[in-house]
């Protein structure tokens, strides 16, 4: 079995910070990095290197994401990703926070959707998925090309807000200012909860036929993942709780992807991402080292993170070449920090 593992933000993004890679022991991980002869190439999004693998490069995320939530509609026109997001001002700043920062309910989404849809049926269709992740579909398909959410989730947005050239650019400025007045965030206002005061419009496109990949399955919860998978018609299945699991229905060459790690790091929540990352070490890292070179022959490990696209193949050979040091999680982190400054 050659197994590829997805695993963004495989490392905590702050290397200094001792609450959560203090101590952090982690022997299965450190022991597979050692040996996975591992490289750094330039830092991208999780959604474009999951889009790699799959042989695209420009990916329209909307429609494969839309896709992956089982909306047959994904199939025909232009598709974005219209996720709801509260913009907000530090220090001269704009800083984004996607709705997973902060609690939306159901009801309120489809209520500020269906006034969007009132006001902007010219420009197109809203549709809500949930409370997470909106759609639109546009009536007249345009380029317009901005990072995915988890490249901006939490950061500082100034420069994307400014992208005057794009075609959508002043769109969004009507919409922001229709919804400021909107009845749903004056009640949000005066609960003390933050305004949904704009959208991040992303991954425009239509669907794809991208060619059928190498990969005997995908075992991921993620809905783009899961829409990738279904546009390439290879199998697509849950996934699985550890090693043990997958391995009886894994095929010659599974993709997993492990995103648990993901969230935690957008929302800054180090000990969600200790917590996750000790489940992971549990369920995959220490089993993974134990099984490469009888049940496992071969390992792609893919790590997208702040300090770079990390990439590392194991063979079962690797099992034998005890001079291979381990290198304990902070430390990488601080030697990763100080070759991304390079």
């Amino acid at each position: 079995m050659h197994l590829t593992l997805l695993v963004p933000e495989l490392i905590w993004p702050e290397p200094a910070d001792q609450f959560t890679l203090g101590k952090l022991s982690a022997p299965g991980l450190e022991w597979l990095l050692a040996h996975g002869n591992l490289q750094r190439r330039p830092r991208r999004p999780f959604e474009n290197v999951l889009a790699d693998c799959f042989g695209l490069d420009a990916a329209p995320f909307g429609a494969l994401r839309l896709l992956g939530e089982g909306s047959p509609a994904a199939r025909a026109g232009h598709w974005l990703c219209a996720d709801p997001v509260h913009l907000r001002f530090h220090h001269e700043r704009i800083i984004l926070a996607d709705a997973g920062a902060f609690d939306l309910d159901e009801a309120e989404a489809r209520s500020l959707a269906a006034s969007l849809n009132g006001e902007f049926a010219d420009i197109g269709e809203f549709h809500v998925i949930s409370a997470r992740r909106w759609y639109l579909k546009l009536n007249a398909a345009v380029d317009h090309p901005v990072a995915p959410i988890s490249a901006v989730a939490g950061r500082r947005v100034d420069g994307d807000l400014n992208g005057n050239a794009l075609p959508l650019t002043r769109w969004l400025n009507e919409v922001q200012m229709f919804l400021h007045g909107h009845p749903v965030n004056e009640q949000r206002q005066r609960e003390g909860k933050p305004a949904i005061n704009s959208l991040w419009l992303w991954g425009g496109g239509a669907l794809p036929s991208p060619a059928r990949p190498a990969f005997s399955g995908l075992w991921s919860d993620n809905p783009l993942a899961a829409g990738l998978a279904l546009a390439s018609d290879i199998p697509l299945h849950d996934r699985p709780p550890s090693l043990a699991a997958l391995l009886p229905e894994a095929g010659p060459a599974p993709l997993l992807v492990l995103d648990q790690l993901l969230p935690r790091v957008l929302y800054e929540d180090g000990e969600g991402w200790r917590s996750a990352l000790e489940q992971l070490e549990a369920d995959w890292f220490v089993p993974l080292r134990k099984a490469l070179g009888s049940q496992v022959d071969r390992i792609s490990l893919i790590a997208p993170t702040v300090y770079g696209e990390l990439h590392g193949t194991l063979t079962g050979g690797e099992r034998w070449k005890f001079w291979k040091k381990t290198e304990a999680l902070p430390a990488l982190a601080n030697r990763l920090a100080e070759q991304a400054t390079q």
